[in-house]
């Protein structure tokens, strides 16, 4: 598996030294970087086949101009935002460069992307490599601890650039959990949960790799990530997602709709007991990281309470709050209401579900449709656990395969 293009030597390079850029603390800005000289390729290539009619055309299709002019639409959010609580000039820059332009802008950059000569087998390879690599620091990590060997961790000097949290810069396999004691991977992942989303992101594209030797690799180290994050949103993920893809993409068969009314008669029976056993799985769910489940809790009320306070195009920044990360964090929709309004919320919502509706009809028929569904999906349930626009230059390659699952059909 080679890269035929410089589209997809660039990202296959990119890609298969996920491991350099973390050692290095680069992620945050080569990645981001990457995204904008790609659009500016693809923008070059539009005009030239404007220029030579006998071009291979480069079509962009509608659920991506949706992605685009929502992210436009969120940005001038954050603007409007810094000007009603007068957050000056040099702020607006520094948070539409950073919070915008190496965030929320690659959700719409990668699928655009994605429009290019891109093979998806390109994406899965990757995905295995990186999924293979993971897995062999996974087990370095483990021995570390088992060995009770010095604890590798650095901030790389580049944080000196800033954009972010010394955790988008920093070098460190793993973390001890306080009063538990647990092992918790972190990998090239800022946080544990992170790591969960991201891992759930390339077990979908490991799984459609035709090789059974880097199929395996790269799934095992997909489902190591997954567990050894202890995330529960992340152990969750896999088995939801995994099941919805499958009946979404059974939804034209007379046999699904036979299924779910046997379902849908036997749950009526038992309704009393599931109501039961899902509050007691919720209890225990919770429980299991208490301080975290209270925190992000927390978190979230304030933000509620407090959006009333700048509805329209929310607070413009995230408001520090006693010892936590401040409101607006841990909740990619609650943090969207109250830092860009219900303009940057539906700016989110809007093309997320124009996207499941567009992918819904092409899963029927498409396995490339079917694994950006299930990316679509996973955006979805994360979303409600972390701020996924954090580390979107960590899962970037499920978003040009994205794009590329639009394209089809058009």
């Amino acid at each position: 598996m080679k890269p035929q293009n410089f589209v997809e030597q660039v990202i296959w390079y990119s890609a298969i030294g996920t491991y350099g850029l973390y050692f290095l603390g680069a992620q945050y800005i080569f990645i981001p970087a990457i995204a904008w000289l790609l659009t500016l390729y693809l923008c070059k290539q539009i005009w030239q086949q404007a220029q030579n009619s006998s071009a291979n055309k480069i079509t962009i299709p509608l659920s991506i101009w949706v992605w685009i002019a929502s992210m436009l639409l969120l940005e001038l959010a954050l603007i409007m935002g810094h000007i009603d609580f007068d957050l000056g000039l040099t702020k607006t820059i520094f948070s539409s460069i950073n919070n915008w332009a190496r965030q929320y802008a690659l959700l719409a950059l990668f699928p655009l992307i994605g429009c290019l000569n891109i093979r998806p087998q390109i994406l899965y390879r990757a995905a295995c490599i990186i999924c293979l690599q993971s897995l062999v620091f996974a087990a370095i990590s483990c021995l570390i601890v088992i060995l009770q060997l010095p604890h590798i961790e650095y901030i790389s000097p580049l944080a000196i650039l800033g954009g972010g949290s010394d955790e988008l810069y920093s070098v460190d396999f793993y973390e001890i959990e306080y009063g538990t004691n647990l092992l918790r991977l972190k990998l090239f992942a800022p946080w544990c949960p992170e790591l969960g989303m991201i891992a759930n992101v390339y077990f979908f594209l490991t799984l459609q790799e035709q090789n059974s030797k880097w199929k395996i690799l790269g799934v095992a180290g997909a489902i190591a990530m997954i567990i050894g994050s202890f995330s529960r949103a992340a152990i969750l993920c896999l088995p939801v997602v995994i099941a919805l893809v499958w009946f979404l993409g059974k939804l034209a068969q007379p046999i699904t709709y036979i299924i779910l009314a046997i379902a849908s008669f036997v749950t009526s029976i038992f309704t009393p007991q599931l109501v039961n056993s899902i509050q007691t799985s919720r209890e225990q769910f919770d429980s299991f990281r208490a301080s975290s489940s209270e925190v992000r809790g927390l978190l979230v009320n304030l933000a509620l309470d407090r959006w009333y306070e700048a509805p329209i195009w929310g607070h413009g920044v995230v408001t520090p709050w006693l010892n936590t990360p401040g409101i607006g964090t841990h909740h990619t929709w609650v943090g969207l209401l109250f830092i860009r309004g219900i303009v940057g919320f539906l700016a989110f919502a809007v093309p997320l579900f124009c996207s499941f509706l567009d992918l819904l009809f092409k899963v029927q028929k498409s396995n490339t449709a079917k694994v950006g569904m299930s990316i679509i999906l996973v955006l979805f349930i994360f979303s409600s656990v972390i701020d996924i626009s954090y580390i979107v230059h960590l899962y970037w390659l499920g978003l040009v395969m994205l794009g590329i699952a639009f394209k089809e059909y058009i």
